[in-house]
Order: structure tokens, then C-alpha cells, then sequence
């Protein structure tokens, strides 16, 4: 680089540093003003509810009752399609997951023949296009799997004949190929990261047909394909219970905003998956493993809850960790008492981590879920009530079957793809709207006015 060269980038770095500091402060929006026009930030009433913003019959949610004016907390409840998350756990048969599948996309849950031949289809789509490895994939990795599926996805316009249809036979074949594919995707795209980045050895395993989709995660992510009952059970378990949430989480929102515009589906998919890559939203489970790693380095004996809950009191302090304030994995933008997911999940990391020989690490969880709930009513009253969201122990349940940490969201993804395709196709027979809120503007000539 010559001496011009070097000038040219002091001044671009001097310059971009100035107009960074400009562009931060031109736009930033006083506080004030969302409490004065009463703006609903986050699309959320003033006492945390959401805004209704529209009808589903997908999924719903319960963790408060709102009579009168008042909210009461109750105990979580998960209903998909109008049947309560407990019995569809308790009914999951080998095909636990595909059978959710079926349920969400045609509102049914499937009988033993039907189900056998969903199967056939999803094995039929599981492999993918000719050189799309290879030229997508292999020849352009990512550090992050979540990157490298959003970019995948939207290469996947281009092997369709009809990608921009909108006949509910077309979306259908799009939604299905991409349901059976994600794992794919998602293990070959980890596969290239490890051997490009981390520079380890690149192997790839074809799906099998008939094992399901749990069962073929980990048989393409491992390198001796081995498993057992137990670890293919759990991961089933996981994607069922990260399947739904009803239409108000953000990356099902982001499936029906950009739906709404008429766009292709590998648009509205990849946008969903681009909004799930967020750490508010499908990357809480990272942030709560290494709120736990920064535990585990800073407590001699992280099993003594007295020091134990000294610690997590510092983090909510903001005195340590990351210096958020924040304790991860517990509270829930709905429920309230109880997360039905984290209870399910709970029981099954207990049974692993007693298979697995880590009792210990799971008392630790354990120990920050009722340790984070006695802080909270000391410090702000006994009728204060927050609960374990699912991330608190779904990392560790990823942990516990050996998945690498770059995997915790595109397995989130892998579950969520059959909701968000659910979501898109209600979207297009249901309303025709495109959604449009608005923003009101505090120009000085606009400030009476809302467009």
C-alpha cells in the first residue's frame, strides 16, 4: 500500500468514525415521546400484553388471564392447532416430530398409513438439488450456520420452476422441500465451517431414508453416524417443542409481514430465518450457556447456592458477566408461572444427564432456575412471579447430546420452518392486506400528524 493509499484510509477511517457518532445521535428517538403519544413499543400494551394484530389457528399461547382490566397469572399452557402441548408429547410415536409436521401445515394429526406416506415425501426431499453442496455450500462457508442457511435458502429460488407462484399446490411443494431439507443444509453447512475455519476433517453423510429427522440430524453430524434411543428421542422431543409459539414471535411475524407483500416464499422463509438469528430471539440459548460458563469460571463450587445466589444477585447487578443486568433463561414475554415447554424439557435433561453422568451440571440449572426466583421476590415483593423460559435448559440439553454451540439456533430453525411455512400459507388465504403499521413522524411540520 503506497503513501496515498495509507492517507486515504486514515481519512476514511477518521471520517466514518465522525459520521458514525452523527448518525447515532441524528437518530436517536427521546424516550419521552413513546410515553406521550402512547406508541405501543415492541407492538406491546402498556402492561406487557401484545398488540392483536390479526387472527391464527396455528398455535397459541397461554400464560396470563386478562378479565376486567385485570392479569392474572396461571400456570403456561402450548397449544398447537387446539391441542395442548402435554398430549401431543405424550402420544409421539418414533415419528414424533413429522407427525407435528403434518399437524401444523394441514391442522390434522395424521393417521399410521398417512403418516407413513408424509414420511416417503419428506425422504424424498431430503437430499439436495444436483452441485448445490458443492457450489452453495462447500465452495463459499460461513462462520455461521445461520448465515449460511439464510443464503442457501434463497439460492433454492433458482433450482424452482415456479418460485414466485402463489397456488397453495406450489407453496406447499416449497414448504415441504425446504421442511426436509433444513437438516441438511444446516449439517453440511456446519460440516464446511468446521473443515474451512476450524480445520477439521470434512466428512458428509447422506440422509437415510426412514430414519426421521431427528435421527438423520444426528447421523449427518456425526462422524461414526452413531446415536442411541435415548439422544434421538430427546432431539425429537426438542423439535417439537420448538415448532410453534403462535403468530405474535418475531420470526412467525416476520413470515405474515412478508408474506403480506406477496413475495416468494424463499423471501419469507429466509427472512423469518434472518430474524431468528437475532440473540433476543433464537440465540437466548447461547447467551444463557455462557452466562453458565462465566459461573462455572468464576465459582469454585457453583453446587453452594449460598454462593451461588451471591453470584447471580451481581449479574442482575450488572456487576458482572456481561454487565446486561439480565439472568438468562428465566422470565417470558407471556408466561407467567410456568413455561409448559421448560417443564417437559427439564424432566428430559434429568434423564439424560443422569444417563450422561452429569448430574451435577444439571443441579446447576436446577439451582439458577428457584435461586433466580427467591432474588426476585426479595427484591421486588412476593407477588412478583418469573419462571424458566425453555432456553434455560435446551442448551444444555444440546450440550448433553454432544451438538456443537454453532448448531443450538439452526436446530431452533430446523423445528421452527414448518410453523413459518403454517403461518405463510394462512397468511395468503386469510388476508390479502398488506400489513403496513405506521410510524409517527417528529419532523416539526408532521408532529400533529400520523401517516
Amino acid at each position: 500500500m503506497n503513501t496515498k493509499d495509507w492517507l486515504i484510509q486514515d481519512l476514511k477511517e477518521d471520517w466514518l468514525e465522525d459520521r458514525a457518532v452523527k448518525a447515532e445521535k441524528n437518530n436517536k428517538i427521546d424516550k419521552g415521546f413513546y410515553k406521550q403519544y402512547d406508541i405501543k413499543q415492541g407492538l406491546r400494551n402498556s402492561d406487557g400484553t401484545g398488540v392483536v394484530v390479526g387472527f391464527t389457528k396455528i398455535g397459541s399461547v397461554h400464560g396470563y388471564t386478562y378479565c376486567d382490566g385485570v392479569k392474572t397469572p396461571i400456570e403456561g399452557r402450548l397449544f398447537y392447532r387446539d391441542i395442548e402441548i402435554d398430549d401431543l408429547i405424550k402420544n409421539a410415536g418414533k415419528f414424533g416430530f413429522e407427525s407435528i409436521v403434518y399437524l401444523l401445515l394441514f391442522g390434522e394429526l395424521p393417521d399410521e398409513e398417512e403418516l407413513e406416506k408424509f414420511n416417503v415425501i419428506l425422504d424424498g426431499f431430503r437430499k439436495l438439488p444436483p452441485h448445490f453442496t458443492e457450489n452453495t455450500i462447500l465452495n463459499s462457508p460461513s462462520r455461521d450456520v445461520m448465515n449460511k442457511l439464510q443464503r442457501a435458502i434463497l439460492v433454492l429460488y433458482s433450482y424452482d420452476d415456479y418460485p414466485d407462484s402463489l397456488d397453495i399446490n406450489k407453496i406447499l411443494i416449497q414448504s415441504l422441500k425446504l421442511i426436509a431439507g433444513f437438516p441438511t443444509i444446516i449439517a453440511y453447512g456446519y460440516q464446511a465451517k468446521a473443515h474451512y475455519f476450524d480445520e477439521q476433517s470434512l466428512y458428509l453423510h447422506n440422509p437415510v431414508d426412514g430414519l426421521g429427522t431427528a435421527a438423520n440430524i444426528l447421523h449427518m453430524i456425526r462422524s461414526n453416524n452413531k446415536y442411541t434411543k435415548l439422544e434421538k428421542d430427546t432431539l425429537d422431543l426438542l423439535l417439537i417443542l420448538h415448532a410453534e409459539h403462535g403468530g405474535g414471535n418475531n420470526s412467525a411475524f416476520t413470515t405474515h409481514v412478508v408474506s403480506s407483500s406477496g413475495t416468494d416464499t424463499y423471501s419469507a422463509v429466509g427472512a423469518a430465518v434472518g430474524s431468528l438469528k437475532g440473540p433476543k430471539h433464537g440465540g437466548a440459548n447461547l447467551r444463557v450457556k455462557s452466562m453458565v460458563d462465566n459461573i462455572k469460571e468464576n465459582l469454585a463450587d457453583y453446587s453452594d447456592k449460598e454462593e451461588l445466589k451471591k453470584y447471580l444477585e451481581r449479574i442482575l447487578m450488572g456487576e458482572v458477566f456481561d454487565q446486561k443486568g439480565l439472568i438468562y433463561g428465566m422470565g417470558h414475554a407471556v408466561y407467567t408461572k410456568s413455561d409448559p415447554r421448560a417443564v417437559i424439557l427439564k424432566e428430559k435433561a434429568k434423564e439424560l444427564a443422569a444417563a450422561k453422568g452429569r448430574m451435577e451440571e444439571f443441579e446447576l440449572y436446577h439451582n439458577i432456575e428457584n435461586l433466580t426466583k427467591e432474588i426476585f421476590k426479595e427484591k421486588r415483593g412476593d407477588d412478583c412471579i418469573i419462571c424458566a423460559n425453555v432456553d434455560l435448559y435446551s442448551g444444555f440439553v444440546y450440550q448433553l447430546l454432544n451438538i456443537p454451540k454453532e448448531l443450538f439456533t439452526p436446530l431452533f430453525a430446523t423445528a421452527r420452518i414448518a410453523s413459518w411455512c403454517a403461518h405463510r400459507i394462512e397468511q395468503l388465504v386469510s388476508d390479502h392486506k398488506i400489513i403496513r403499521p405506521a410510524y409517527k413522524s417528529l419532523n416539526n411540520e408532521e408532529k400533529c400528524t400520523i401517516r
